[in-house]
């Protein structure tokens, strides 16, 4: 688990708490965040998650012996289990509640309840709530759209007025999950269910540049879209460039650019980083300052910021057309999450991963392997 996997609650204007992959690394960026237990002012407060089986404590009469925690026994073969567990987090079982298993995953002093779809191939992240799903469709008749089922769980899109909420409902329907679904390559599938939503995902008009609008050229080269984005650089300028667009606030951004630290000291690749801003629905706002902080960097250190998640600058006056434009492009390539992946192959085309590579030491050998043809 990235160091900044964590859970935030906050409150929404139904009165249910919402779970999100926010992980402000320092406390200027709290951003608003209502913590478990508080609501913001004028909502009610936040539904109560229900409690998986065997872990009730009792404080009415009839105590309970604590809850003796333990490890899930089968993380080798539950795949999502097995990817949260390589990152180095601590989990422990939480029991079964409405036929899903709850899990508990701690990287630190950050943890975070996630909720194992059926298949074991996809989590959601967030405790489940007392929330049926036929109170929640007559409370907020009219404003629900059915996301359809993904690995077992049915999706649901519940709008109220310029917010909105995604919601998983459990299979026996007795509770719904307020957050997003992460499958075990660490892909957001919830950000694809609602992408074709009108205004839950921002979409850009593509400007034209020259006679041949940057709209094409994405399309045709990946890279011909970032190399015209703002960006930083890390590492040697020598070395075959590894490009990576992310958000800043991206957990699985971050395990990325952990894990490409020794590539860059080692002088095999030079990245250069591509900010971006696509999870301000799960961050509290929170991606967009954070990603025109980096950008009104010196490239050259945008990287070192990103590192220690300081995003205390203030924003240039140039970084929200900077972001606008490289949040254009990514829309242009047609990325589909964070981190994506972009270099030249050794044919000339561009090669393009969304998410974690199963080898960094392949894709690294194909990144030099590419460069030393181009240099011949």
């Amino acid at each position: 688990m990235p160091r900044h996997f964590l859970i935030a609650m906050s409150v929404s204007l139904v009165a249910f708490a919402t779970p999100a992959f926010a992980g402000p690394g320092d406390a200027s960026n709290d951003g608003g965040v209502v913590r478990s237990g508080q609501s913001e002012p004028g909502t009610a407060p936040a539904a109560q998650p229900s409690v998986p089986s065997g872990a009730r404590f009792a404080n009415d009469g009839q105590s309970e012996p604590p809850l003796a925690l333990a490890s899930p026994v089968d993380v080798e073969t539950v795949p999502v289990l097995k990817h949260i567990a390589a990152t180095g987090a601590q989990l422990l079982d939480l029991g079964e509640a409405h036929g899903l298993r709850s899990v508990s995953a701690r990287s630190g002093d950050q943890f975070m309840i996630l909720q194992i779809a059926p298949d074991g191939q996809v989590v959601v992240g967030g405790p489940q709530l007392d929330l049926p799903v036929d109170k929640l469709m007559t409370l907020a008749s009219g404003q629900v759209k059915e996301l359809g089922e993904i690995h077992g769980l049915r999706g649901l899109y519940l709008r109220n007025g310029q917010e909105f909420q995604v919601l998983y409902v459990t299979p026996d329907g007795q509770s719904t999950i307020a957050g997003v679904m992460w499958d075990a390559t660490g892909k957001n599938l919830t950000r694809e269910q609602v992408s074709k939503i009108d205004g839950a995902v921002p979409t850009m008009v593509v400007e034209k540049e020259g006679s041949k609008t940057l709209e094409v050229a994405a399309k045709a080269d990946a890279l011909l879209g970032v190399e015209h984005t703002a960006f930083g650089t890390n590492g040697d300028p020598a070395a075959p460039r590894l490009w990576m667009i992310f958000d800043p606030y991206c957990s699985y951004s971050v395990r990325a650019f952990d894990e490409l630290k020794p590539y860059v000291a080692a002088g095999r690749i030079q990245l250069a980083i591509v900010p971006i801003s696509i999870l301000d629905y799960e961050t509290n706002g929170q991606s967009t300052p954070a990603a025109e902080s980096l950008l009104s960097r010196d490239p050259a250190r945008m990287a070192e910021a990103w590192d220690h998640q300081s995003f205390r600058a203030p924003a240039s006056q140039e970084a929200p057309a900077l972001l606008q434009k490289n949040n254009r492009i990514a829309e242009e390539i047609g990325l589909k999450g964070t981190p994506t992946l972009v270099w030249r192959k050794s044919d000339g085309t561009a090669g393009e991963i969304d998410g974690i590579p199963k080898s960094w030491e392949a894709l690294i050998a194909e990144v030099e392997g590419a460069h030393n043809v181009s240099a011949r």
